[in-house]
């Protein structure tokens, strides 16, 4: 049977990635339909020559129809998955249809809220593409501008009577709340339910915060939307403010000049916060102490660096209770680990495996992951229980963990897993590869025996599928198909 990985011990010099940030850039100022957007193009272009400027490998639309954003779209999906970083910035009209939000294409022809929903892009549309980027994903959107449409939509033909009247209504100002997943950031111009600004000159309010604060090095990006809010009050003298949603994770992130946090692997980038220049720092204390749980988790790890003064294990678990007992999954997992190693508190199995079943009862994959492990080798009091610790491997493979695909695939690969075969193992390792598992990429391309030809077979068929592969499907991993993985890994375009 094959060892199966726990966590990331190998950590290869591997050449840089084709983009490790990749950007798509869309602004609509010209529509077939309905009136023009002054500021829109301008703001797009702005933007990109930014996102460009600090590193970003820019794609930019002008005054796309529908079919161009959904085209374009789907390969900017494709590109994210091995990015670290996978950014969309929209500027132009954008509406809420009962309670979606929808970005309006140039050639849109609406006369109803039906119209909308068929003809524009969704938001979840928006959100999909960038799902899969490796580290983390942001969604920008300068389009809560007033609804172009006014009263002049139709009810659906087929509502009558009072949910006529309701539909007709639907259209609402502003955009809705989203929701995006964890380790995803959505950003609006203004506050949901509100409107932004075109401004007076040749940008958007929204877009000259952001551009001045993109550039800024070394300012972690929480920072950043917040003082791009701030500028934005400011500007507008308090008639427009910004607003984010979504959780970030406890890894710090600088869209300009702070690159050790997302190069770093594994728990040396969470260490990247004792990086943060003192007023940052201080920003991050003040917003800990209003129950900020990524603040919370930040100062944490600043505390667990043994290379720093401040090393201190035990403040730091006083801060990781602190947002576990909020509902951070991550601090939830890791309070665990302090529990279950004793640093910083007193060793504890029963509270490090009540931590771990927290975290994981909220999807956190490394919860589920390690959960799995300590079934399957009955560690932490439980005992040993194989099809607990596949259901739980499976779960997390789910959740694109990138140990769990790899395991998984192991374990099907071995014929243990009922049901699935050398097409569902070939999968995993094939998604493994696009998360970056640098473990597999040298499974694979190293000791490509440690699977079933059957199993090697059906990975070339995966490769091909997705046109990294043009060789005989022979379970013969020569240059043809070394290179195929380096392809799926990002290593090569």
């Amino acid at each position: 049977m094959k060892h199966l990985l726990l966590c990331l011990l190998i950590f290869l010099p591997l050449p840089a990635l084709s983009a490790d940030r990749v950007a798509l850039v869309i602004g609509i100022s010209e529509y077939e339909a309905i009136p023009p957007l002054k500021n829109t193009l301008n703001d797009a272009e702005a933007i990109a020559r930014t996102l460009e400027r600090i590193g970003f490998d820019v794609t930019q639309l002008s005054d796309p129809g529908g079919d161009a954003i959904r085209e374009e779209l789907s390969r900017f999906s494709f590109r994210a998955e091995t990015a670290d970083l996978a950014l969309i910035y929209f500027a132009g009209h954008g509406v809420e249809v009962q309670g979606e939000n929808f970005l309006i294409p140039a050639d849109a022809q609406v006369a109803s809220n039906r119209d909308i929903q068929a003809q524009s892009v969704s938001l979840k549309d928006f959100l999909a593409s960038v799902d899969r980027a490796r580290k983390m994903r942001i969604v920008i959107l300068d389009s809560c501008r007033d609804n172009p449409f006014g009263d002049s939509l139709a009810s659906d033909t087929e509502t009558t009577g009072t949910a006529a009247s309701d539909a007709a209504r639907s259209v609402g100002q502003g955009l809705a709340a989203p929701s995006p997943d964890r380790g995803t950031l959505v950003a609006y111009a203004a506050k949901d339910g509100n409107v932004a600004l075109d401004g007076a000159g040749e940008n958007s309010p929204f877009a000259l915060a952001l551009i001045d604060k993109m550039d800024d090095p070394g300012l972690e990006i929480s920072l950043m939307f917040r003082q791009v809010r701030d500028e934005v009050l400011r500007l507008t003298e308090n008639r427009q403010e910004p607003h984010t949603y979504g959780s970030l994770s406890g890894v710090p992130f600088f869209l300009a000049g702070g690159g050790s946090a997302t190069d770093a692997p594994g728990g040396k980038a969470k260490l990247a916060w004792s990086a943060l220049r003192p007023d940052d720092e201080a920003q991050f204390r003040q917003l800990a102490a209003e129950g900020d749980t990524r603040s919370l988790l930040g100062l944490a790890f600043m505390h667990l660096n043994p290379n720093e003064d401040r090393f201190d294990p035990v403040e730091a678990a006083r801060l990781l209770e602190r947002a576990a007992n909020a509902g951070s999954a991550e601090a939830q997992y890791e309070l665990a680990i302090q529990y279950e190693t004793g640093r910083g508190v007193a060793a504890d199995q029963v509270r490090a495996l009540e931590l771990y079943r927290q975290s994981a009862a909220q999807d956190f994959p490394d919860a589920i992951n390690d959960l799995g492990f300590f079934h399957y080798h009955g560690m932490m009091g439980l005992p040993s229980d194989s099809a607990k610790a596949l259901a739980l491997f499976e779960r997390a493979a789910d959740l694109r963990h990138p140990q769990a695909m790899y395991n998984f695939a192991a374990l099907i690969d071995d014929g243990l897993i009922p049901g699935k075969g050398p097409k569902e193992a070939a999968q995993y390792l094939y998604q493994a590869l696009r998360v970056g598992n640098q473990d597999v990429l040298k499974i694979l391309t190293e000791h490509p025996e440690t699977l079933k030809p059957a199993t090697r077979r059906a990975l070339q068929e995966e490769l091909k599928r997705f046109d990294l592969y043009q060789g005989t499907i022979d379970g013969d991993f020569g240059p043809g198909t070394q290179r195929g993985l380096r392809r799926a890994y990002g290593l090569e375009s």
